[in-house]
């Protein structure tokens, strides 16, 4: 067969689960929750069944889900976007994702992704004939050098795709970096793809930066969200795109034949959800308290970590423990001592190994304070 992915291996996520459940590991490694939702999103869901809103909902979404989505962002960024023709309700981000990479760029284009980047990216661009174009970002603090992705930009280049805040490392984009970024995007007439899944999950105070708070740069992006990060729903695949009219009349294009309609019944629970604010605004010190009894979980030991400013996720430095490259190191922790990660290597230039594993907290009190006992049991294993 002539593949169109032939170098596109299983996910480290489906890997790293798999091998969590075939040793019985604690699994840090995937980035779901294990807590339930609000028994109320869930009673919402149900009513909305009960009441026969069971077929199809129109192709861009509930218009009254979509107004709410209108409010939150207007809310968080000032930017108003038209509920009719500029937001659009997908399965998910990575459907959004996918959908806009295939609506906006074409075959021989380039497209510059940051390195460690999510790992959906690469193949919706190779999807289309055209060329992922990484930019390494160092650890541990996995800062934009803005000089070095101009150096990047040729005449082939289509797209920037930004992730913030950034999973796996948890870094946020500041001012000045979506300044930069509306800057080169501008002055080389790109198309910008913003993929905003944690926007509501940041600590410590620091502010997320959306590219619909950017005048030249919200006329040139389509912004991707979740609900399902959102709302701790990981399973209903429910998210949102928001672009200007122009782009999203090319997003629904596509977006119309490959999947055409969401779910019906969980967009109308959704729609009445969002009507509290507060919902998805205390998500940030919600995590943060998971986040913090996670790193307190590393004290006394020798593996280091910056504390992430955002997602759900942590980047934990095992320089000091081990010498194996991060993929190795990943599975004898599962193996030994019953905890997974996920290896940020996969996601890296060359698969560059900076001796970093990435781990997720979105989980109960019970299953950190497991975590953090494990964690304490790990002893060096430096020649």
């Amino acid at each position: 067969m002539n593949s169109k992915l032939p170098n596109t291996p299983v996910s480290i996520f489906s890997v790293m689960s798999a091998m969590a459940r075939e040793h019985n590991a604690l699994n840090l490694s995937q980035g779901f929750p294990n807590f339930e939702i609000d028994p109320y999103l869930h009673q919402l869901v149900s009513e909305s069944m009960q009441r026969g809103e069971n077929q199809y909902a129109p192709m861009p979404g509930l218009l009254r889900l979509r107004e709410r989505i209108a409010e939150k962002v207007f809310n968080a960024s000032g930017r108003t976007y038209d509920p009719g023709s500029e937001i659009t309700v997908t399965a998910g981000a990575t459907q959004a994702i996918y959908t806009a990479i295939t609506a906006l760029v074409h075959q021989g284009d380039e497209v510059l992704i940051f390195a460690p980047a999510y790992d959906c990216y690469e193949p919706a661009i190779v999807l289309q004939g055209a060329k992922a174009v990484a930019v390494q970002l160092e650890a541990p603090e996995y800062r934009i050098n803005w000089e070095e992705v101009e150096k990047h930009i040729s005449p082939k280049t289509r797209m920037i795709v930004v992730n913030t805040p950034h999973n796996p490392s948890g870094t946020l984009m500041s001012e000045s970096d979506m300044k930069q970024l509306e800057r080169l995007a501008i002055a080389h007439d790109l198309w910008v793809l913003s993929d905003e899944v944690y926007e509501h999950i940041v600590f410590d105070r620091q502010k997320h930066y959306s590219a619909a708070a950017f005048e030249g740069l919200a006329a040139r992006s389509t912004i991707t969200a979740s609900f399902g990060k959102t709302f701790h729903t990981t399973g209903w695949k429910m998210g949102y795109c928001l672009a200007p009219k122009a782009l999203m009349e090319e997003f629904r294009k596509v977006h119309q034949y490959l999947v055409f309609s969401v779910n019906h019944p969980m967009q109308q629970a959704l729609a009445t959800y969002l009507e509290e604010p507060s919902r998805y605004t205390s998500l940030g010190s919600f995590y943060q308290q998971k986040r913090d009894l996670f790193l307190k979980g590393l004290e006394g030991t020798d593996f280091k970590a910056i504390p992430s400013g955002g997602t759900y996720f942590q980047m934990v430095d095992y320089s000091k423990i081990s010498e194996q490259n991060d993929i190795d190191f990943a599975r004898f922790l599962t193996e030994q001592y019953g905890l997974a990660a996920i290896p940020t290597s996969v996601f890296n230039l060359e698969k560059k190994n900076h001796f970093m594993l990435r781990f997720c907290f979105a989980k109960t009190e019970q299953t950190l304070q497991q975590a953090a006992e494990i964690i304490q049991k790990i002893q060096p294993q430096l020649a």
